[in-house]
């Protein structure tokens, strides 16, 4: 089978803190992971309800709690990177789409996109360390 399939993981309220703000200004208390996982149509096309036939995504969603909380971020920039770099470590993700969101900002949120495809992940896959 050639087709595709998505896992998506919507709202994901990560346990971080990210950036430096002065004195008296509105700090973002919600940091949100929206994170799209392309993966073979195979893994959801099951012929038997069974976690071996399955993407089980919950050790990733372990190892993205525990980067988020690892340290202090400066940018939303580095944390995705690293939450990217999690997902690559993964053969079976062929593509992703990532968001980090932050509110309040403005009334609003203020967030991130990285879109990869299989050779931006090949790419990351083949970087050292």
């Amino acid at each position: 089978m050639t087709g595709k399939a998505r896992i998506a993981l919507r709202n994901l309220h990560l346990p971080c803190t990210i950036g430096h703000y002065p004195a008296g200004a509105i700090v973002p208390d919600a940091h949100l992971l929206d994170l799209f996982l392309t993966i073979s149509a195979e893994r959801v096309l099951v012929p038997a309800d069974e976690m071996i036939q399955v993407f089980d995504y919950d050790p990733l969603l372990d190892q993205i709690a525990q980067i988020a909380s690892a340290q202090h971020y400066a940018t939303q920039e580095y944390l995705l990177t690293r939450i990217v770099q999690a997902c690559a470590a993964y053969p079976q993700i062929t593509a992703l789409e990532a968001q980090l969101h932050k509110s309040p900002v403005h009334g609003g949120s203020v967030g991130v996109q990285l879109i990869l495809t299989l050779d931006d992940l090949d790419r990351l896959r083949a970087k050292p360390g």
